[in-house]
């Protein structure tokens, strides 16, 4: 029987070091619907920009997919078409958070047969903290300022607690009542894979990130320090006497562990493979001119690197500031 699905000529380039081209989220979202052939002359190229090889997309002239699960808008002079995390109506963009390349969303669908109390009776520890970037300042502090309630178990390579790092993350969350489950930085939209770790264990997650995280997921079975609005002052206190209160009441943790971890128990259309697969019709069959083709007086200057150059700077300037004012 032949094989009647269209083919597809795609290149990877840009991502991380351990990155598998041939069998990754993409080519696995799109085998179902597309035969995807990797080679180096494709016709579609999705690039991230990520380590050293994160401007070889300037080599090609294809149509260009930009996708980030960081902190870094796409740049329309460089890319076609975009997959980040950002909360926007561009019409060739979609929204894909991070957290969505970590897990089959449907494993945080909560079943009507799950036990809260059942949970929570497994658990062995207080609360867990698993990091590895020592410059969010806001994370360490509110480790320190928790842990003088009841001694949190750090099994990360930051502010360790065991004398050793855990070598599997998701089992030493499942012991865990709580989980501090702070982003690197807070942004809108910006939200990786540590809100739904604890959650795949039914470990509480004490959160901080984004501020819409609402959108998406059900604020009231976790503990989001965004609830109260603008995070100044005393906001870390607040949230510690939050995290204390559930602590002390069984009752009302059992309830929020009871609760669906996604609004309404539904997969948000933004991590829906059904939804993202749509997307990727629409690029292979959207006749462009690719970005990469059309001239111009900037591109012709160089001027399309500009933006990228400046995201880079940006995040070089925020690590080293974190990085003198950590320990202020």
């Amino acid at each position: 029987m032949s094989d009647t699905r269209p083919v597809v000529r795609l290149r990877f380039v840009g991502f991380w070091d351990d990155f598998d081209t041939r069998d990754n989220f993409f080519t696995r979202l799109l085998a179902p619907r597309y035969r995807v052939e990797i080679c180096e002359q494709p016709d579609f190229l999705i690039y991230a920009y990520v380590g050293r090889r994160r401007k070889d997309f300037l080599a090609h002239d294809c149509v260009r997919i930009f996708y980030t699960g960081e902190n870094l808008p796409p740049d329309w002079n460089a890319c076609d078409w975009a997959f980040t995390f950002e909360q926007t109506n561009h019409p060739r963009h979609f929204r894909l958070p991070l957290w969505a390349l970590y897990l089959d969303p449907r494993d945080l669908l909560r079943s009507a047969a799950f036990d809260p109390l059942a949970a929570l009776e497994r658990k062995t520890r207080f609360c867990g903290f698993v990091v590895s970037n020592p410059l969010c300042r806001v994370r360490n502090d509110f480790f320190r300022k928790l842990s003088k309630y009841k001694p949190v178990d750090s099994g990360g390579r930051v502010l360790n607690t065991l004398g050793h790092r855990v070598a599997d993350k998701r089992a030493f969350l499942a012991d865990c009542k709580f989980t501090i489950a702070f982003e690197n930085e807070s942004h809108p939209g910006y939200t990786t894979e540590k809100v739904v770790e604890p959650m795949l264990v039914d470990s509480l997650p004490i959160y901080w990130g984004d501020p819409l995280i609402g959108r998406d997921f059900d604020t009231r079975s976790f503990v989001s320090a965004h609830d109260s609005g603008p995070c100044t002052g005393k906001w870390l206190d607040d949230l510690v006497e939050r995290v204390v209160a559930i602590d002390r009441d069984p009752a009302l943790h059992a309830a929020m562990l009871a609760r669906p971890w996604l609004r309404n128990n539904r997969l948000p259309s933004c991590v829906d493979p059904a939804a993202i697969l749509e997307q990727f019709k629409r690029i292979f069959e959207t006749p462009i001119e690719p970005v990469a083709r059309r001239r111009s007086l900037g591109r012709s200057l160089g001027l399309q690197r500009i933006p990228a150059e400046l995201a880079s700077i940006r995040r070089r300037i925020v690590r080293k500031y974190r990085k003198l004012t950590r320990n202020v």
